[in-house]
């Protein structure tokens, strides 16, 4: 029976980190996004949206897909250890996936920024050594 508890666990926690790491991000990214974009609101906030759908999408399939244990806890110790276990991965990719994204989003922020920059001009005066 410790194996439905994990499971129930598991799952409960899981899912919880992931709508509060989704909406933190939402909320936060926002302003980063309206920059990266030139101040674009509605296509940050399309992209912020969609951003967090692809995210729903990936944690939670991932969740549920490693639902499954191959170990059956006999005690409360191994059911909290397995538990542990599964929600240390979760975490681990949620880092990862967050890094990813932050990666991402600040070599498009560069790339923008660059190319709103003004075009670089020739000097009127050549200095000599």
């Amino acid at each position: 029976m410790f194996i439905v508890y994990s499971y129930f666990v598991y799952l409960t926690l899981s899912l919880t980190v992931n709508v509060w790491v989704a909406r933190t991000l939402h909320r936060r990214g926002r302003v980063f996004l309206v920059d990266a974009f030139h101040g674009q609101e509605d296509l940050a906030d399309s992209v912020n949206h969609l951003l967090v759908v692809g995210f729903y999408l990936i944690n939670v399939g991932y969740v549920a897909f490693a639902l499954r244990s191959p170990d059956t806890p006999v005690n409360l110790r191994q059911a909290i250890e397995l538990v542990s276990d599964k929600l240390g991965i979760v975490l681990l990719v949620l880092g990862a996936m967050h890094f990813f994204n932050l990666f991402v989003f600040s070599r498009i922020r560069t790339r923008a920024k660059e190319n709103a920059a003004p075009p670089p001009f020739a000097p009127d005066v050549i200095l000599a050594p």
